[in-house]
């Protein structure tokens, strides 16, 4: 059996993948025996209810890769706990010598690398970081003075020249798989997750459908016609690569690339603005009175406000833990304008359920609708959800499929508001706040 002196960490974070894997690629190429390491950070456990399918997710994804790792003699060395507790026990049991891992930039994430890279540091060993999830660092896309973008199109139109001045790399991780540490008698699987039910998930397909992105600017908005390509979950844990999505999106549609765009503009002003993540982007949206009733609140959760689509796509979520694109705009502006509930409420209500929840888009989402954001709708835009309605599921299949007793455009629920009314309260109520806020 082979001795272990010393070892590199490939530690696993948001990349549950081995293919065109940036860290585990510069982990092999150091030449010394690399030990993949995956952490259930119980500092994002304690906040998760038990029956979370993102759990159940991640547990059958790093299962599906520990067993890839045994039938090449290795393994994943698997813990759960604070991670600068666990690395300090990694410490004790192996001559570590570098970590290497793809960058997160939220601001846990970085608190708690800088905590980990603390307690590594007096080993001799140090934490390297590389860009993974996005193609861009959020500090690589800014204005020529050094400062971010807080507008969509100039960011997007500068990512764009960006790319075209670099090569998309491909990191050929897959290469070099037998340099992995080959000890299973290191590589116990006990007492993990024993707060998590188990679920039976059938989860997105992690293999893009190159039709779908095709055809993405024609069918993305109709929520019947399955036209997205439900790869949200996959780029949130790295399941797919983003540099091989990207490539793919710019043979087949400039819409979809743009989509992928927005994700790095929102990860850009999470990174430099992460004060959004409990304040409004625009300081007058902290000045809105939100009414914030909560019974108001109890019926938007249940899909019952008697608005056919934002109900389809309440119980589509609370059901499967995804809801369409377009719809997720059409819930949010009711739940801020109509109902005018803090964009807070429905964010965190979003994280609760989202299988692709990713802090900065759901951030940036959400404020987005509520006109609080950068680059966001102006508050005085509401959308009407009886017209979305017949614009964007013209016969309503998507609403049959997921509003119990849905037909031919009734239902038994009343509304709880008056559109029109609903309409003229909140763009008095938000105009007040500009006011204010000017």
């Amino acid at each position: 059996m082979e001795e272990i002196s010393h070892i590199v960490v490939w530690w696993i974070r948001r990349d549950l993948r081995v293919v065109d894997n940036k860290a585990l690629y510069q982990a092999l190429q150091t030449g010394q025996p690399v030990l993949p390491v995956f952490i259930f950070d119980s500092n994002i456990l304690s906040d998760l209810n038990p029956s979370d399918r993102r759990i159940e997710f991640i547990r059958q994804r790093i299962d599906a890769l520990d067993s890839q790792f045994r039938s090449l003699g290795s393994a994943i060395w698997i813990a759960e706990g604070e991670p600068t507790e666990i690395f300090g026990r990694l410490l004790n049991s192996f001559a570590v010598q570098e970590v290497f891992a793809g960058a997160d930039y939220e601001p846990y994430s970085i608190r708690r690398d800088q905590a980990v890279d603390k307690i590594l540091r007096p080993h001799g060993c140090s934490l390297h970081l590389v860009n993974d999830h996005l193609i861009f660092r959020p500090d690589e896309i800014i204005k020529d003075n050094g400062l971010p973008y807080t507008v969509f199109t100039p960011y997007a139109r500068k990512w764009r020249e960006t790319l075209t001045e670099r090569p998309i790399p491909t990191f050929r991780s897959d290469f070099f798989m037998d340099r992995l540490v080959k000890r299973l008698d290191l590589f116990p699987k006990e007492g993990i997750l024993r707060g998590f039910k188990q679920q039976s998930c059938i989860f997105p397909s992690d293999k893009p459908d190159t039709e779908i992105i095709h055809n993405y600017d024609r069918f993305r908005d109709f929520p019947a016609v399955g036209g997205t390509s439900r790869l949200g979950i996959h780029l949130r844990f790295g399941t797919i690569s983003i540099r091989q999505l990207v490539v793919l999106a710019l043979k087949n549609s400039p819409a979809f690339l743009n989509e992928l765009i927005w994700r790095e503009f929102y990860q850009m002003i999470l990174f430099f603005y992460p004060e959004v993540v409990t304040r409004s982007f625009k300081p007058a949206g902290d000045s809105v009175k939100w009414l914030n009733h909560e019974e108001d609140f109890r019926a938007w959760c249940k899909g019952l406000t008697g608005y056919p689509i934002v109900d389809a796509g309440m119980h589509q979520l609370v059901q499967t833990g995804y809801m369409h694109n377009r719809v997720r705009m059409i819930t949010a502006s009711f739940l801020t304008k109509h109902l005018l509930i803090d964009w807070r409420w429905g964010e965190a209500f979003f994280a609760e359920h989202l299988l692709d929840y990713e802090l900065a888009s759901n951030n940036g989402g959400w404020q987005w609708a509520a006109g609080t954001g950068c680059d966001a709708m102006p508050y005085f835009r509401i959308f009407n959800p009886i017209l979305q309605s017949k614009r964007f599921d013209p016969e309503g299949e998507y609403i049959r499929q997921w509003v119990p007793g849905y037909q031919k455009g009734r239902t038994d629920q009343k509304p709880i508001v008056d559109h029109q009314m609903a309409r003229d309260r909140a763009i008095r109520v938000f105009r007040e706040a500009w006011a204010a806020g000017h």
